[in-house]
């Protein structure tokens, strides 16, 4: 997602705006410290113009500790 913002000259609080959440949140889902949902991924996959899979695809898939 990061990459995808700075692509887009976005910053954090445009996204946040965009995706009607919290600027915080949108960093911390940048960071990877949230488990974010279905609705808030198609609300910033919508802030940033782009498809829900292009902020998902190549993503590792997460380890169990």
């Amino acid at each position: 997602m990061r990459r995808i913002r700075l692509e887009k000259e976005l910053t954090q609080e445009n996204v946040a705006e965009g995706a009607d959440l919290h600027p915080n949140y949108i960093s911390s889902v940048e960071r990877g410290e949230r488990n974010i949902s279905i609705c808030n991924i198609a609300r910033i996959a919508i802030a940033l113009n782009v498809r829900m899979e292009d902020l998902v695809a190549g993503m590792p898939p997460k380890r169990k500790t």
